[in-house]
């Protein structure tokens, strides 16, 4: 019986680099912004974005990263009427959100948000980016940019029970929001912070969700596929899904005398403090500069507890972790704003998605102008092949 020679090893190649999380990787070039972690600055383009937070509202840096520059008077007003038509929902998948909200109850809008997204991607008749020229692929953009608040308050509002709130097409983007949330119209300090919120999160160099998204993107897939990707990469606890968590380590704490043995307990056991570190940043995280500012504008108790949290960690993590730089990140007075403007905790992610559902498809569009797969390589370390295959 003849036998099968088996393929001898081919030698063995230089070693690929392969450092954990592709920390340092660069795999492409960007218009869009970046994140200069060692001086704690990011930027949209050629602007800071926290100087954008402070000056500008939300349309004036969506038009900035769609089209590459703030918008005149006249270009804002077109803009903001053409984004304000397309928050309304296309009657199938408005029929289609009780059914969502039912199914994804216990895990909440975020999770919705996938299911709802994609119907409304095959309900607008989105296509392949691969097969669209780039004026399609940017209305595409902007109506599932503009659909995904609709959406998230929507799917929250039934949820608990109630009617979805219809968008009003002549509030600001983040004071629809919160009117979309609440079914009232936001006072005007409160809308303004939510804006910031919203502006210092749209965009954020290369995190998980924007290279999901773009990977995704790279193989021409329709806009609502990448997004779908981008959300569920945002909804993991090491990423956009800590907000709320942050807040719960202040009600875990739960007063002024227990901040450090509580803190000291958890920073022995090698456990994460939320709201706390960041992969990039190697000093105090930009946006957590501008959000302890507006929490402390607004002010109250909550605000003086979590800057006592905050200074007793950043010392006792450099006590027991010395050598390494820990600060607060956005996460960590993000949740303090977010809980002071009167948002639901289960909606402080979905909120961040809101934001960051900008960033994302301003990637896609940059990602599908470039046809070339992202297709990285891998090292194997497993047991040397070719091996016999057993007989069964």
């Amino acid at each position: 019986m003849p036998t099968t020679e088996l393929p001898t090893a081919p030698p063995q190649a230089a070693p690929l680099e392969a450092p954990r999380g592709l920390k340092g990787v660069i795999v492409t070039d960007t218009v869009l912004g970046d994140v200069r972690g060692t001086e704690g600055f990011y930027h949209y383009r050629e602007f800071s974005a926290v100087e954008l937070a402070a000056s500008r509202g939300f349309e004036d840096v969506w038009h900035l990263m769609f089209h590459g520059t703030l918008p005149t008077a006249q270009e804002r007003a077109r803009f903001t009427r053409q984004t304000a038509r397309l928050r309304h929902l296309p009657a199938a998948v408005k029929d289609a959100l009780p059914a969502v909200a039912r199914a994804t109850g216990a895990s909440g809008p975020l999770a919705g948000l996938r299911t709802a997204l994609s119907l409304t991607g095959a309900a607008a008749g989105f296509r392949p980016l691969y097969d669209l020229d780039p004026a399609r692929r940017q209305a595409d953009a902007l109506a599932a940019c503009a659909a995904v608040p609709t959406l998230l308050t929507a799917l929250h509002r039934l949820g608990r029970g109630l009617e979805p709130v219809e968008p009003r097409d002549d509030l600001p983007y983040a004071a629809n929001y919160l009117y979309m949330l609440t079914g009232e119209e936001p006072d005007r300090d409160r809308a303004r912070a939510v804006e910031q919120y919203l502006i210092s999160t749209v965009d954020h160099g290369f995190n998980a969700s924007t290279f999901t998204a773009r990977v995704i993107a790279s193989t021409g897939a329709d806009l609502a596929a990448c997004l779908v990707g981008a959300v569920g990469a945002l909804s993991g606890p090491l990423h956009g899904g800590a907000p709320s968590r942050a807040l719960d380590t202040l009600d875990a704490i739960g007063g002024p005398d227990r901040i450090d043995g509580w803190l000291r307990e958890h920073i022995a056991a090698g456990e994460r403090i939320m709201g706390f570190g960041h992969p990039v940043y190697r000093t105090e995280d930009p946006r957590s500069r501008l959000l302890k500012g507006m929490a402390q504008d607004i002010g109250g108790d909550l605000v003086d507890f979590a800057v006592q949290v905050e200074e007793r960690a950043e010392a006792l993590l450099a006590e027991l972790k010395p050598g390494r730089e820990l600060h607060i990140n956005v996460e960590f007075y993000a949740g303090v704003v977010m809980e002071l403007c009167g948002l639901p905790r289960e909606m402080f992610t979905p909120t961040f998605a809101a934001a960051r559902v900008v960033g994302w498809s301003a990637n896609i569009l940059e990602q599908a102008a470039d046809s070339k797969i992202i297709r990285p390589s891998a090292r194997y370390v497993g047991p040397p092949p070719p091996r016999p295959v057993p007989a069964a």
